[in-house]
């Protein structure tokens, strides 16, 4: 575990909020020279806690608004099951997110599509023909309450 100072914290939530910002910029905020600043993001890149710099998308304006939550079920639990299945659906374009859960079924997908009908082709065509899936429940979104990929530290 790597020790974030206070300033760390800032600079992270600062970057979480807007990633363009310069460093110049950084710096005023947070009252520390700019080359204090780069050498911080560095450090954050270097050990890791800085993955990557990403652009969100407008999910509407793309035409990827109709958001599924797929509850997928294997007809096994044997490593070659899930590990056959997991390398198949990181494949898909569609499907955004994928967790291995506990309870009733083994993952949760998030898939972003046009329409129930794009949807529909998917679930046809795509995901029930992956290996080793025994069963499939779907979730429609109704409304987004939050949506955030910042972590408050």
């Amino acid at each position: 575990m790597i020790h974030l100072d206070a300033i760390d914290k800032k600079l992270l939530k600062l970057l979480q909020e807007d990633t363009k910002k310069t460093t110049k910029e950084l710096s005023l905020l947070l009252h520390l020279s700019i080359t204090a600043i780069y050498e911080r993001i560095k450090k954050l890149e270097r050990e890791g806690i800085i993955e990557k710099y990403v652009a969100i998308l407008n999910r509407k304006k793309i035409n990827k608004d109709y958001v599924v939550f797929c509850h997928v079920k294997l007809m096994q639990h044997s490593r070659d099951f899930v590990t056959r299945f997991e390398s198949q659906v990181v494949k898909l374009d569609e499907v955004l997110e994928c967790f291995h859960v506990s309870g009733d079924y083994d993952y949760i997908l998030k898939i972003c599509v046009g329409s129930m009908e794009e949807y529909r082709e998917f679930m046809v065509s795509k995901l029930t023909t992956l290996d080793h899936i025994g069963s499939t429940h779907s979730s429609f979104m109704i409304g987004e309450v939050k949506s955030t990929t910042a972590f408050e530290l």
